[in-house]
């Protein structure tokens, strides 16, 4: 049996691994003690995720959330149960990460469960994206060591714009479970009265809709490469790392357009080690 914090790390690197996301190659960058906080922080991003994915009722849902939330305070009064929640401990004390961003990633996942979302309102999605990426993100900095005075006007922009970009890429799986994160105003300003996500989806204007959304997340890339030019150092090549590699999502799904929304976009695992090289380590 191995020793509880080893196993809890050794739990945290393996939910990473099998994700199989692209933002264990921006972990790999980073120093060992970083990198583990790191796996710690999507492990349980992970988890909850999943719950609110998942096949049990909403009831069940909710309550599997709160108890998440109930986790966090045992993390920060110094006895987590769980695994993920035990990975969680060093990095909370050694990097002072907040309470707060945790129980706003969980706030986002409360939002999917119910009648999830369909066409919510920019406000709305904005709410969204700030709890479910620029939450993660203000982790993320605190774990890579950021300090800088613009670093968490940069977290949040990124966040915004890889949950777009998330957005664009699941819109057909999204539709299929009952999902529909395009803006209602965006819709409306396309001709598109239906919230159904079906009917969303079979709708000619979607297209344009589409694009439009594109357009946001590109403006949410540029205002985090402008916060980005005022935060020297190495301290946030990880996030770099994940920027190019998402702007790379965009530019591919842009270049497949938005007609044939089943057609995955890949990339490969030679350019994202090129990419973690590049932009994570020279």
């Amino acid at each position: 049996m191995l020793a509880p914090d080893t196993e809890a790390a050794a739990h945290a690197l393996a939910v990473t691994k099998a994700a199989g996301s692209s933002f264990f190659w921006a972990m790999r960058t980073l120093p060992n003690e970083r990198r583990e906080a790191m796996y710690a922080i999507y492990a349980f991003c992970r988890e909850v995720d999943d719950i609110a994915d998942g096949e049990d009722p909403a009831s069940e849902k909710h309550r599997l959330l709160e108890e998440w939330r109930a986790e966090i305070g045992r993390l920060y009064d110094g006895g987590p149960v769980c695994l993920t929640a035990r990975a969680l401990s060093a990095p909370v004390r050694a990097f002072g990460l907040r309470r707060e961003d945790f129980i706003a990633v969980i706030d986002g996942m409360d939002m999917d469960v119910d009648d999830g979302i369909e066409a919510p309102s920019m406000e709305e999605l904005e709410t969204y994206c700030r709890r479910v990426a620029g939450a993660v993100g203000l982790l993320s900095i605190s774990a890579f060591g950021a300090s800088q005075p613009r670093a968490e006007e940069f977290a949040i922009a990124l966040g915004s714009a890889l949950q777009l970009t998330n957005i664009l890429r699941d819109v057909k799986q999204d539709a299929e479970i009952g999902r529909l994160y395009l803006p209602r105003e965006m819709l409306l300003a396309h001709g598109i009265q239906s919230r159904d996500p079906r009917e969303v989806l079979s709708h000619p204007a979607l297209p344009g809709v589409c694009a439009d959304v594109a357009a946001m997340a590109w403006a949410r890339f540029a205002e985090a490469e402008d916060a980005l030019a005022a935060c020297p150092g190495p301290a946030l090549r990880p996030a770099v790392v994940m920027m190019m590699m998402y702007r790379l999502i965009l530019e591919r799904l842009v270049e497949r357009g938005w007609n044939d929304l089943g057609r995955p976009i890949e990339i490969s695992k030679a350019r994202k080690i090129w990419i973690a090289i590049r932009y994570g380590l020279l």
